[in-house]
């Protein structure tokens, strides 16, 4: 397991998909945005309900936006998709592909959860997400 995957796990308690998308959404935004997370925020529509919410810890990781610097908003919508914003009025929403959704759902166990998310991780933001400038 990579270095980056150790470092999520050991902050989010375990590894699943949804924290890694969630990483990974955050990090586009960081690439598409700049990295300062003072300067972006947030709006994460999966809602407080394990295992889409893992998704809120991933964003957190990667983007810097946290609950605590105010500056990340969660809606109760159960949908894998943040809208990122920043000082400058750029805007970006990503969304996890119906397609990988539905293959987290339905082959994920507790016997292949690591070896999944350690395979998804290493997938390409295209493969992954719909990212659209809003």
């Amino acid at each position: 397991m990579s270095e980056e995957l150790k470092k999520i796990e050991e902050f989010h308690g375990h590894l699943g998909p949804y924290v890694v998308v969630g990483y990974r959404m955050g990090k586009i935004a960081n690439e598409k945005l700049g990295s300062d997370p003072f300067t972006k925020k947030a709006v994460v529509w999966t809602g407080i309900k394990p295992p889409v919410s893992c998704m809120i810890d991933g964003i957190q990781m990667g983007s810097g936006c946290t609950i605590g610097k105010g500056n990340l908003e969660v809606k109760n919508k159960c949908i894998p998709k943040v809208t990122f914003s920043n000082d400058s009025g750029k805007n970006i929403e990503i969304i996890l592909k119906e397609i990988i959704r539905n293959e987290i759902d339905e082959t994920v166990t507790d016997d292949n959860i690591v070896c999944y998310s350690e395979k998804l991780f290493k997938k390409t933001d295209q493969e992954l997400f719909e990212i659209k400038r809003v």
